[in-house]
């Protein structure tokens, strides 16, 4: 397994225009991490540098101990043992579904075996005579990934490879990624701008902001535990409230909270909740409360948009299963579970 170690990485495209500032990531061999940003944050300069298609102005980028990117250094693409899995496939469309695999293996000898179990590791086995233009998206996405896979690269990258699928089958085809890049103990990157694909998909989720990382960690603590306020409502839906908090506890208009870090002395700041920890009571005089605005059902689940006594912002709850309230109705409000706190 080949680990990736990204270092200082900085880029700009004139005076005004720095994009990757100063850019520190490390992903464990074996491990697929998502790079996760909004639009213009930098994720796509930084695929292209650590493929070798374009130079930093400043930095390392290592695969495996080895510098593809430094000083001095700067390692042609077709010599980094990197694959690729672009956004739409990008396959060769005159060359058959096997000529496609085998395009990058340089062993004659191991080149039938070697696109066999590649066809065979995508779910593919038997689609060797086809050509391009026969096969679904989502197949053509497969064929993409076994053609990445089959050279043995020291690291994968995949470029918002399902933006172009309908949303049943991304689901299931990231799944499929997934279970194959884990079957092989690959190290994989993924660049992508949709919040559940990264959360869903990925081992290590690096949230990129202003040029840089800023945080990184596994889904679960990246949901649960954002670096700050922004990062909060950029990956998933989240509840921001004033509140003052000490000892463990923070006060705000939805009543008390425990928060994970705060110190002994009170201090003012923003509570920070997830819509699935507030829960609807009935309402009372000592319970906080509000006036629904809002109901969107999903099906599986439903937010409801609720005008807070004492709040400026409405607040989104998430609820499971079948919702009776309506517009206009009077709800209590209970919060659950424990908050991040970020001091002003």
């Amino acid at each position: 397994m080949t680990d990736l170690r990204i270092e200082g990485l900085t880029k700009a495209y004139g005076p005004d225009a720095t994009v990757l500032d100063g850019l520190d990531l490390t992903v464990p061999g074996g491990s697929l991490a998502a790079v996760l940003g909004p639009s213009g944050c930098g994720k796509t300069t930084l695929l292209r540098i650590i493929a070798g298609f374009l130079r930093a102005d400043a930095g390392t980028v290592a695969v495996g101990g080895r510098v593809l990117t430094g000083p001095g250094a700067h390692v042609p693409p077709e010599r980094r043992r990197i694959g690729i899995v672009p956004q739409e496939g990008a396959l060769f469309p005159h060359l058959s579904v096997a000529r496609n695999v085998a395009f990058g293996v340089t062993d004659r000898a191991a080149r039938r075996r070697r696109t066999e179990e590649m066809l065979e590791l995508v779910g593919l086995a038997g689609y060797g005579g086809r050509m391009p233009h026969e096969l679904s998206g989502g197949q053509q996405q497969r064929v993409a990934l076994a053609r990445a896979l089959a050279p043995e690269p020291a690291l994968v990258l995949l470029d918002e490879p399902f933006n172009a699928l309908d949303s049943a089958l991304r689901t299931g085809l990231r799944a499929d990624v997934r279970a194959a890049l884990r079957a092989l103990g690959a190290t994989a990157l993924l660049v992508t701008h949709d919040q559940q694909e990264a959360l869903s998909v990925a081992d290590l989720v690096a949230v990129v902001h202003d040029g840089r990382v800023a945080q990184c960690g596994s889904p679960q603590d990246v949901y649960t535990r954002p670096a700050n306020p922004w990062l909060a409502g950029f990956v998933g839906d989240a509840v921001l409230l004033p509140g003052t908090a000490g000892n463990g506890t923070a006060t705000t208009a939805l009543g008390t909270v425990k928060v994970r870090t705060t110190g002994e002395t009170p201090h003012r700041g923003t509570v920070v909740l997830r819509p699935e920890q507030l829960r609807l009571t009935e309402p009372g005089d000592t319970i906080p409360g509000g006036t629904v605005t809002d109901v969107r059902y999903y099906g599986h689940d439903a937010m409801i948009t609720i005008t807070v006594d004492g709040l400026d912002e409405p607040v989104d709850i998430r609820v499971a299963g079948h919702v009776t309230l309506r517009p206009g109705d009077r709800t209590g409000i209970h919060i659950t579970g424990q908050a991040t706190f970020h001091q002003r």
